[in-house]
């Protein structure tokens, strides 16, 4: 599956939850990241952010999309991480 995924934390924990999805998602801007990932990646996420975040202050968004192909991502202005460099 594909995910897009948004938040807003905290400035206390931004940090954490920024370093943690860069190691499992890719940084497309400022608190939004997005990437293909199994079940049980989607799910290892879900639960580490849970252990992270607090759920009365901060704020997460995550989009499952079953097929990547399906999505028509346009992009207004630059793009500040592109995925064409990615091998």
């Amino acid at each position: 599956m594909y995910l897009l995924l948004v938040y807003d934390i905290k400035v206390e924990r931004v940090n954490k939850v920024k370093s943690f999805l860069r190691q499992n998602l890719y940084w497309v801007q400022n608190s939004v990241f997005e990437g293909e990932v199994t079940n049980s990646e989607f799910e290892y996420i879900k639960n580490k952010l849970k252990e992270i975040i607090n759920e009365e202050e901060d704020s997460i968004i995550i989009y499952k999309l079953r097929m990547p192909e399906l999505m028509d991502k346009q992009i207004l202005g630059i793009e500040k991480a592109p995925l064409n460099n990615i091998l």
